[in-house]
């Protein structure tokens, strides 16, 4: 009786105190109790779906949170999920606070420190994230969230990227999209003193900043599923192979994951660091040294060291030399073929893009490519040994077909960068992730929206061409003037990725089966198109075995 009569006495309080409630009204047959109910306050942060003002004051647990209405139906909400000094493990949030530089609830967070852009567009203290919330949840919705971690080789890119608004994304799904910046390149990869996985670090705490304050938005703690494109996707499956962060998300999606680059080893990463700290002409030790450094010296040093990295330890390469380091101890496994794969648990979903390699082969090759030059252009990347299997095998003739009556080796090139960089090896991660226990969904997009730069490429502004990054709009909805297949393959995707993000599998009522993959088959389904893609050179047989990824020929 004590602890009903502590529940009714404020109750009764609230009662007393509200305005004059006609018991008339009770007896017309539209009427809705809860209707009633939710203008108790003491009900109404409980039961009722917060619309107007209440939407956007969100108390949480550090306290409360200022939004904005977006455009596209979510409320927005910018906050600094943790702070770090130059060099040093970043530092959960204690209390919701505006990103640095932020001046109200609708300033959007400043990009972390990167080549070719404005010093007034970045801040070092960039630890942000972009919280959409969809509108009607409550305190009891336990919807799901979505981190998204943006692509971009480690070097570029933010939460404030084109396409990235997700907005038009957490209504459609019903979910909490967040969408999470983390330390960039040198900042992030390359601290003097040797210390690792800076920016990897980062996303942990981001992780840990979801879970605490999303209850509050009308999210579940514990149904939070990664996401990511590109280098933001090669950083997911960093945290798949770290133990500790394993409690903290529940699945993983990861678009265009260039898996043939493995993690760093310890002896690449050591190599890499010793050059930078030459190039900034501080020793391990010196922090005074560190923090004297202006970010344009450390930006040069970065680039520098990008460029040449190749030529100080191959195993780099050149797309993303600065990249995660499996250190032993924070990620313990290099989830590939390189070592025995862990057991694993987490329903994952991989996916590529018709023509991944389109722009940087075209990019590249402005200009048609005679088809003698296929061997030798193969050979300086992989070597006369793995050319010779590539150019004899079926999947890639030494003379390339003709388009339109003309011999071009770029359509060969594109073919061959496409398969051993993206799709092969994403689909040997697949069969490796279904075999030791996991669940794994692949597909490859048939439809894209050409992604803001991809455009100076005519090769990727062609009809039915799907270039690296054109996927990025397609989930978030947010391509300009869609046709009629783009706007039909969104409406999809969104679909699938709901499913995906609340239970582990994208299948939904109405749409084609998405069969999940097996050790022997993947069942890649064409999004977009028709059916599962053509195995091809994706043969276990082929790539990953008879002619080998760069991770495996590099032993990291």
């Amino acid at each position: 009786m004590v602890a009903l009569n502590l529940l009714l006495v404020p109750l009764l309080v609230t009662l007393s105190s509200a305005t004059p409630i006609s018991y008339e009204s009770l007896r017309f047959p539209s009427f809705d109790p809860q209707e009633l109910l939710c203008q108790l306050p003491i009900l109404k942060k409980f039961l009722c779906p917060r619309t107007g003002t209440d939407a956007l004051n969100i108390q949480t647990t550090m306290g409360l949170a200022r939004g904005t209405a977006d455009p596209s139906g979510a409320s927005r909400f910018t906050v600094k999920y943790a702070s770090a000094n130059r060099w040093a493990p970043s530092t959960l949030a204690s209390t919701w606070g505006l990103p640095t530089g932020a001046l109200n609830a609708s300033s959007l967070p400043l990009a972390c420190p990167q080549a070719d852009v404005d010093p007034s567009a970045y801040t070092e203290d960039c630890l942000s994230m972009v919280l959409y919330v969809p509108p009607g949840l409550t305190l009891a919705s336990n919807a799901p969230t979505l981190m998204w971690i943006h692509g971009g080789s480690f070097v570029v890119g933010s939460a404030t990227a084109p396409g990235l608004d997700g907005s038009k994304l957490a209504v459609a799904t019903n979910s909490i999209v967040a969408v999470v910046q983390y330390r960039l390149g040198a900042l992030g990869f390359m601290s003097p003193d040797g210390t690792t996985n800076l920016a990897v670090k980062d996303l942990v705490n981001a992780m840990q900043f979801l879970k605490k304050v999303a209850p509050a938005f009308g999210g579940a703690a514990s149904k939070i599923t990664l996401a990511g494109q590109s280098s933001g996707a090669n950083m997911i499956r960093a945290l798949l192979a770290v133990p500790s962060a394993s409690s903290l998300f529940k699945s993983a999606i990861l678009q265009s994951d260039p898996m043939n680059y493995g993690f760093l080893d310890t002896s690449a990463q050591q190599a890499l660091q010793s050059n930078f700290n030459g190039l900034i002409n501080c020793d391990a030790t010196n922090q005074a040294c560190w923090n004297s450094l202006s970010l344009n010296a450390i930006l040069n040093a970065q680039n520098i060291l990008f460029t040449t990295a190749a030529s100080i330890d191959p195993s780099a390469g050149f797309a993303q030399p600065i990249r995660p380091v499996r250190d032993g101890s924070f990620i313990t496994s290099p989830l590939d073929s390189t070592a025995p794969f862990p057991s694993v648990s987490k329903p994952v979903l991989v996916t590529s893009v018709r023509h991944e390699a389109g722009f940087a082969i075209y990019n590249q090759f402005p200009d048609a490519v005679p088809g003698e030059y296929f061997t030798p252009i193969c050979e300086a990347t992989f070597g006369p040994a793995r050319t010779n299997t590539i150019v004899s095998s079926t999947y890639y003739p030494a003379v390339p077909p003709s388009v339109g009556g003309q011999v071009d080796a770029r359509t060969q090139l594109q073919l061959v960068g496409t398969d051993y960089l993206w799709k092969c090896s994403g689909w040997t991660f697949a069969r490796n992730w279904v075999e030791h226990g996991g669940s794994a969904y692949v597909g490859e997009y048939q439809v894209g929206a050409s992604y803001a730069g991809n455009d100076v490429i005519p090769f990727c502004t062609q009809a039915g061409t799907v270039c690296h990054q054109d996927d990025i709009e397609i989930v978030f909805g947010t391509v300009v003037n869609p046709t009629p297949a783009q706007a039909a393959l969104v409406t999809e995707m969104q679909k699938r990725y709901k499913a995906f993000i609340t239970n582990g599998n994208p299948n939904v009522a109405g749409l084609p089966t998405w069969t999940a993959a097996t050790l022997s088959n993947v069942h890649a389904l064409q999004l977009g198109g028709s059916g599962e893609v053509t195995v091809g050179a994706c043969d276990p047989s082929f790539w990953g075995q008879g002619v080998e990824y760069d991770y495996q020929v590099y032993g990291i």
